[in-house]
């Protein structure tokens, strides 16, 4: 007797199961990233005061969600097993919709938003000299971004070193990753916010943009490739989803034709 054809989709199968062994394994490798920044680099536990604002905090949510997702998917895959890939449907419905309600919160709120950073950004500049690494991201969000300060430069006198009642060399200047120079001068930027300088003067030696702006500006410029990140990311939640509910429906199909053969 010719043995019976099964109802479950193979290539949809393991579709849905090497789709999320890749999404288990980046999700194992953010948790790793993110317990590593949380206990090895300590230094950045004093600007980020708030856990909830901690990148580190952030990586071991975003990872532990995948691992989970992944883990679920893989399983319920492999084993057919309905609870396990109904809970993955649903867990990445509710991922979407959420991100999808992040996405307009970030756009009706937009001024919100800038408001935290620029917070975020100010308390970073008060404390450039306290902690090293914190010195390298300023320093690099203000060198890859082309600007200064978080408003314009005018933001560095908040800095005890860079203030003009400073007694040190480095009174009334900002740090060397404003100014316009490709070569590394640490002392490029000293005393460039005398009144002794023109605003003509500045804008030769340093940036004289905030970085808010700056950011802003290349969101705007890149907001056709973040659009295409954002809607593939939309379009792998929707595929992981469909995936999912026709495995469960040729699972429940091909239980259905046991029920019948045994009975």
């Amino acid at each position: 007797m010719p043995k019976d054809r099964t109802e479950v989709s193979c290539c949809v199968k393991y579709l849905l199961f090497f789709f999320n062994v890749f999404f288990w394994v980046i999700g194992s490798l953010t948790v790793a990233i993110g317990l590593y920044a949380r206990f090895e680099k300590t230094e950045y536990q004093d600007f980020f005061n708030d856990i909830m604002m901690d990148p580190a905090f952030a990586l071991i949510i975003v990872g532990g969600i995948m691992f989970i997702i992944g883990f679920t998917g893989c399983i319920g895959a492999l084993r057919e097993n309905v609870c396990l890939l109904k809970f993955f449907s649903v867990i990445l419905a509710i991922i979407f919709f959420l991100y999808l309600a992040l996405g307009v919160f970030v756009f009706v709120f937009q001024d919100k938003v800038q408001g935290i950073v620029a917070d975020k950004l100010d308390t970073t500049i008060d404390k450039y000299r306290d902690n090293v690494d914190l010195q390298s991201f300023i320093d690099g969000v203000q060198q890859n971004f082309k600007c200064c300060g978080g408003t314009d430069y005018n933001d560095w006198q908040r800095n005890i070193y860079f203030n003009c009642s400073s007694p040190g060399a480095e009174a009334c200047g900002v740090p060397f990753s404003c100014c316009r120079e490709d070569t590394l001068n640490t002392q490029c930027g000293y005393n460039i916010r005398k009144p002794l300088h023109t605003e003509t003067d500045r804008n030769v030696v340093i940036y004289t943009r905030g970085c808010i702006d700056a950011v802003k500006e290349w969101f705007k410029e890149n907001m056709i490739v973040l659009g295409g990140i954002a809607v593939g990311l939309a379009l792998m939640q929707i595929m992981g989803i469909c995936f999912a509910n026709s495995l469960i429906s040729d699972v429940k199909m091909q239980m259905a034709r046991w029920e019948r053969d045994i009975y």
